[in-house]
């Protein structure tokens, strides 16, 4: 009998470990959402909002604000509860990447249209100021091969697999402005600092302003070339036409422990919308079942 009681004590003790082991391994779905946001300013954040439908939105009250990529993911990869986005090229696996409406945040899907969370970054100008001389070779080397490798080292989506080689034109002199969108900003001062390299006649003025910013000067010849961080309106610059330089997607980003692995763009305008009422989520349960 005593030999009976042992075995079944230890067989309830092991059970209990498994038991306990269990839940700590597990994902608590009655958590509230830790909502994390970048900071006010970020590009990032500018887009996203814009792109799941609270564009100008402030952010919700218990959001937790992060300044930079290094800080989100160290955020999403020591709370379980978290939830964050970031540009899809700077996501490492200290965290968990989920699918948007069913479908993956990939290269391959931002090519091809099918993830929603991605904009193309764009030049617009007039056609007449690229029949020749420099703004017509600069457009030339936005396309090239050159560019194209520029753009995938710095973690954006080249969307031109065959792209030409750059030829090199030791007649052109002079200088060239694009002002416009501060996210397309960044990436198009390093193509204009490899521009420049390649033709040391010529020099390369890049300023920001915001996308609106890019489209008036465009239209008004303040600028050769306006950049602008989302689709092409004509309506905004009647007298031009736009080229992509390359697209931009954002990654939805949770903790590794956590289990789900697709979120709506519903599901995420009612996570970060400081004004859903009744609508919000606001833990993890109403979106895992």
């Amino acid at each position: 009998m005593k030999k009976i009681i042992v075995f079944v004590s230890i067989i309830a003790l092991v059970l209990s470990f498994a038991s306990c082991g269990s839940k700590s391994s597990g994902f608590d779905t009655s958590k509230n959402i830790s909502v994390t946001a970048r900071e006010d300013g970020s590009g990032t954040k500018s887009a996203y909002m814009e792109l799941i439908g609270l564009k100008g939105k402030a952010d919700p009250a218990n959001v937790v604000i992060q300044t930079g990529t290094a800080a989100v993911l160290a955020e999403v990869k020591n709370n379980p509860s978290a939830i964050a986005y970031e540009s899809l090229g700077y996501i490492t696996d200290d965290v968990k990447s989920v699918s948007v409406n069913g479908v993956a945040a990939n290269a391959d899907n931002i090519k091809n249209g099918t993830y929603k969370l991605s904009r193309p970054l764009s030049v617009v100008y007039k056609d007449s100021n690229v029949k020749s001389g420099l703004n017509k070779a600069f457009l030339a080397f936005l396309g090239s091969k050159d560019a194209q490798s520029i753009i995938s080292d710095n973690k954006y989506v080249s969307i031109y697999d065959t792209a030409p080689e750059y030829t090199i034109d030791s007649t052109l002199s002079g200088s060239i402005d694009v002002s416009g969108s501060t996210s397309l900003q960044p990436l198009m001062i390093k193509l204009a600092a490899e521009y420049e390299k390649l033709q040391p006649n010529v020099k390369v003025t890049v300023s920001g302003g915001g996308s609106g910013t890019g489209y008036k000067n465009a239209e008004n010849g303040t600028s050769a070339f306006g950049m602008i961080s989302a689709v092409f309106d004509k309506t905004n610059a009647p007298s031009c036409v736009s080229y992509t330089v390359a697209k931009d997607g954002i990654a939805v980003i949770v903790n590794k422990q956590n289990t789900i692995s697709n979120i709506t763009v519903d599901q995420l305008k009612a996570i970060y919308n400081k004004d859903a009422g009744k609508d919000a989520i606001t833990t993890w349960s109403q979106l895992i079942k």
